[in-house]
C-alpha cells in the first residue's frame, strides 16, 4: 500500500487526477473501473480539463461500470450510470462502444453478472481501478461481510449505505435497496488501485481499512493484501495514521 496525504480535498483531486492521466499515457487501451459518488468528482472534472488541454486520444480508453441500482427504469435521475456518462464518459469523449455497464431493468441480473465477469476477463482485466471509501468499509457495493474471492453479483444495501446515499437522491425513501456490483476478486485483481477518501468522517473507516485485520466485515481492508494500492486522503481523513 501506498499513500498520498494531502492538505484539502482540492489537493486530493489533483492527485487522482495525475495518476490517471499516467496511466492513460503508459496504456492508451487502459481498462478502467471508476467510481461514482461526490468523492472523485473533481479529479474527474481536472482529468477531463487536462486531457482536452493535451489533446489527449482517448479512443481506446475502455470503461467498465463499477456498480449500479437495481429496480430504475431507463433513464431515472438515479441512476450510476447516467452519474458516470455525465462526469466522466462524455467530458472525456470516451466512445460509447468502449463502455460495459450495468442494465437497471436487467431481466436474469446473474446472467448479466457472469456477463460483465466474462468482458472484463476478455479485456484482459482492470488496468486502473478508482474507489471510494463507504462507511461500512465497503468499496463498490460490496457491502460486509463481503471476502476477497466474491464475483460480480446482485447486492442489498446496507443501512448505512442507504443513508449515505441519500443524499445524493432527496432522502433514504429514494434510495433503491438491491444493486450490482463489480466483485470483490475483479477488484482486487486490477494491476493498480487508487482509493479516494476525504473527511473526517471517514477517519474512523479508513484506519480499520489500513491498519486493522484484514476481514469480510471490512472489505475495503483486503486491500491491504495488493500490492498496488495507492489510498490518495486528505489530512481530515487521514488523521494521525503512519504512512505506509
Amino acid at each position: 500500500m501506498n499513500a498520498i496525504v494531502s492538505d484539502n480535498p482540492t489537493m486530493v483531486s489533483r492527485e487522482v487526477a495525475d495518476l490517471v492521466i499516467g496511466a492513460i499515457r503508459k496504456d492508451p487501451d487502459l481498462v478502467l473501473i471508476p467510481a461514482t459518488g461526490n468523492t472523485p468528482m473533481g479529479a474527474y472534472a481536472r482529468l477531463a480539463k487536462q486531457m482536452r488541454r493535451d489533446a489527449a486520444d482517448v479512443a481506446h480508453v475502455r470503461v467498465f461500470q463499477l456498480d449500479e441500482y437495481l429496480d430504475l427504469p431507463p433513464g431515472d435521475s438515479r441512476l450510476l450510470s447516467g452519474w458516470m456518462q455525465r462526469s466522466l464518459i462524455d467530458p472525456l469523449g470516451i466512445p460509447p462502444a468502449n463502455v460495459t455497464g450495468f442494465r437497471s431493468d436487467a431481466p436474469d441480473v446473474t446472467a448479466m453478472c457472469r456477463e460483465y465477469d466474462a468482458a472484463l476477463e476478455a479485456a484482459g482485466g482492470a488496468g486502473l481501478t478508482i474507489l471510494g471509501l463507504g462507511p461500512n468499509g465497503h468499496i463498490g457495493f460490496n457491502e460486509p461481510p463481503s471476502g476477497a474471492d466474491l464475483p460480480t453479483r446482485e447486492i442489498a444495501l446496507t443501512p448505512e449505505s442507504i443513508r449515505s446515499n441519500a443524499g445524493y437522491w432527496g432522502g433514504e425513501a429514494r434510495v433503491p435497496l438491491r444493486a450490482v456490483t463489480c466483485g470483490m476478486a475483479q477488484l482486487l485483481a486490477s494491476r493498480q488501485i487508487v482509493l479516494v477518501v476525504t473527511g473526517e468522517g471517514k477517519r474512523e473507516i479508513l484506519a480499520r481499512t489500513v491498519a486493522g485485520p484484514v476481514t469480510p466485515d471490512v472489505p475495503a481492508s483486503f486491500l491491504q493484501t495488493s500490492p498496488n494500492v495507492t489510498i490518495v486522503a486528505d489530512r481530515a481523513a487521514w488523521g494521525d495514521l503512519p504512512l505506509p
